[in-house]
């Protein structure tokens, strides 16, 4: 009866439905059908916005005023027609009045699903199509080297430290935060002055032919894929489908001009001739050793004949060695100075959600919260394990977007949270909970379990869950339209 009556209130209130139906919309890219699929799946309306709230973007503005006018419009006419047709006595008129006064939320929720279609064919489309003609264009004539990041995790960090590392010596572009669409490069081709040295861009792939469309447009002449992990299944349906995508960026590409993260061990079906792989060993002729890491970071050795780097980040994790190596011997074959690349690597830092560590009431929280997958899970809980810590926590929601392999995926997970030992463990309710207890109840986990009914809740109160010495780790997080 309760949730009856917070669905009430949340439909048939006009600014509040406006503002929740647009923020559906958005938080899908404002493709209608994953929206139309989440509002008939959702059975509490009043929950949707508990977490998040709608970006006040211009097309957000006008699709909200656009249904408020509308629902307001509608149950104006539903109760001018009631009202006529109860002094009139016109039966007719008085259902079709009720029926527009009940109806109206449900009316204008399927209506701006039809107006983002529209938009997208008439407006928005065209509209995109030539920014990226012009963006291929800018690409292909552009001077510089162009460094095109793909891979299932870890792209932006890579982008954001092939940045810091080789902007030491080299006027370096990329394009920012997480924006790695055609229409996002596109913006960023327009922003290009031609005199720079290096342009780095992310691809995000999230469909079948993403990476092969991007790569047709970016022009690039070096390729780094970054990792091959369960992503996105509910499209690529199998990793190796996933994979072929993410290489398609070197079809036509110089082998010596890719590089790969060979801990990846789906990507080892892929490797070819010439290609060049890095890892915790090292990278490009160069090796890693004498590795520590702690929470303030990783320091290692790099070496190669008589040449000794000695290289410190704030980088966390053993996973970051390959990574960092890379990037620093990529520098080192650009030209940059051993100067310039330790000072680089020295100003590295975990970008935002990604094993960022903080200071919380005492405790090390680890926010490793941005969008993950099986090899994040696998290198967090390594982490987690190698730390010092009079409590460990692990906290987690699960992964999206794993399509048939949802319970297995879940199950893997479970089992590497067990091999980190952590002393507690907290999952967030949803469908992946189960699943997840399964994996640590089959290998055995014995310290204790929290299954939490309201993330926000818990997240806005961490400081009364940790204590002084604590390390909690926390990874991924699920948006309002995953269940």
């Amino acid at each position: 009866m309760r949730n009856i009556w917070q669905n009430v209130r949340t439909l048939y209130g006009i600014p509040r439905a406006s503002a929740l139906f647009v923020y559906m919309l958005q938080s899908v890219e404002y493709r209608a059908w994953p929206y139309l699929v989440w509002f008939w799946q959702t059975q509490q309306f009043g929950a949707v916005m508990h977490r998040r709230t709608l970006e006040l973007t211009r097309a957000a503005r006008f699709l909200r005023a656009g249904l408020f006018v509308g629902m307001l419009l509608q149950l104006a006419g539903g109760i001018t027609l009631l009202y006529l047709g109860w002094h009139n006595l016109v039966t007719g008129g008085i259902w079709f009045g009720l029926a527009l006064i009940m109806s109206y939320p449900l009316v204008w929720a399927h209506v701006v699903a039809v107006v983002s279609v529209v938009g997208q064919i008439a407006v928005i489309g065209p509209r995109e199509a030539r920014h990226i003609v012009l963006a291929e264009r800018i690409f292909a004539s552009h001077p510089g080297r162009r460094i095109a990041i793909a891979g299932s995790y870890g792209k932006t960090s890579m982008k954001e430290l092939l940045v810091t590392v080789l902007g030491e010596g080299k006027k370096v572009a990329a394009t920012p935060a997480n924006q790695n669409v055609l229409s996002s490069h596109a913006r960023f081709a327009n922003s290009l002055v031609g005199d720079e040295d290096i342009v780095v861009v992310e691809f995000g792939e999230g469909k079948p032919g993403d990476v092969k469309r991007f790569t047709d447009v970016v022009h690039p002449t070096d390729a780094v894929i970054t990792g091959i992990a369960a992503a996105h299944l509910d499209r690529y349906k199998t990793i190796v489908a996933a994979a072929s995508d993410i290489f398609s960026v070197a079809t036509d590409m110089p082998a010596d001009h890719v590089y790969v993260n060979t801990e990846a061990e789906e990507a080892a079906a892929f490797m070819r001739e010439g290609y060049q792989g890095y890892d915790r060993r090292g990278a490009l002729g160069w090796r890693a050793q004498n590795i520590s890491v702690d929470i303030t970071g990783t320091r290692f050795e790099l070496t190669k004949g008589t040449q000794t780097l000695r290289l410190a980040s704030q980088l966390l994790g053993l996973h970051q060695v390959g990574p960092l190596a890379f990037a620093a011997a990529l520098g080192l074959s650009m030209g940059l100075t051993e100067m310039q690349v330790v000072t680089g690597i020295g100003q590295t830092k975990p970008f935002e959600h990604r094993m960022q560590p903080y200071q919380l009431a005492g405790a090390w929280i680890i926010d490793d919260t941005y969008n993950g997958n099986l090899e994040g899970i696998r290198a967090g809980t390594e982490l987690l394990a190698s730390l010092e810590a009079k409590r460990k926590l692990y906290v987690t929601p699960g992964l999206v977007e794993q399509g048939d392999q949802t319970a297995a995926i879940h199950q893997t997970v479970g089992d590497l949270i067990a091999k980190s030992n952590p002393d507690v463990v907290v999952l967030m309710q949803n469908s992946a909970t189960e699943h997840i207890q399964t994996g640590l109840t089959a290998a055995g986990y014995k310290g204790k379990v929290m299954v939490q009914t309201d993330p926000l809740d818990f997240y806005q109160h961490l400081d009364h869950f940790v204590a002084a010495g604590d390390v909690m780790l926390m990874q991924n997080d699920w948006t309002d339209n995953y269940r």
